[in-house]
């Protein structure tokens, strides 16, 4: 799958409902697909790595980027765990662009994630 044949597919990781209506409304209107998480176990879930899930399900395989809160109850975003960047929180459309240029370094899934912070 190559970007350029779809919109770019990132999951969305953040406890703070406003913060993920933000992220979601500016990447959707960068012409991105976002998927939401409420916390890391969601997410997990939603990538088929939750607990009992030993397979990657339909959403997880076409995930470009992951962008998670860096600090979230029960289980904290991935900064050691190969993030490739740090932004802080509120996201801005300028982050947006940025990240836009990221993805097309992300053409197969599962390449990048992204942790932010306060």
């Amino acid at each position: 799958m190559a970007l350029g044949d779809e919109k770019p597919h990132v999951l969305a990781v953040d406890d703070s409902l406003l913060d993920r209506k933000l992220i979601e409304k500016l990447l959707t209107n960068s012409s991105c697909k976002v998927t939401t998480a409420e916390n890391g176990q969601k997410a997990l879930e939603l990538l088929g790595l939750g607990d009992g899930q030993h397979t990657l399900n339909s959403v997880a395989s076409k995930v470009n980027l992951i962008i998670t809160d860096y600090c979230m109850p029960g289980m904290t975003g991935c900064m050691d765990e190969g993030a490739e960047e740090f932004m802080l929180k509120p996201l801005q459309k300028s982050d947006v662009n940025r990240l836009r240029c990221q993805l097309t370094k992300f053409s197969n899934p599962h390449k990048g994630m992204l942790c932010m912070g306060r």
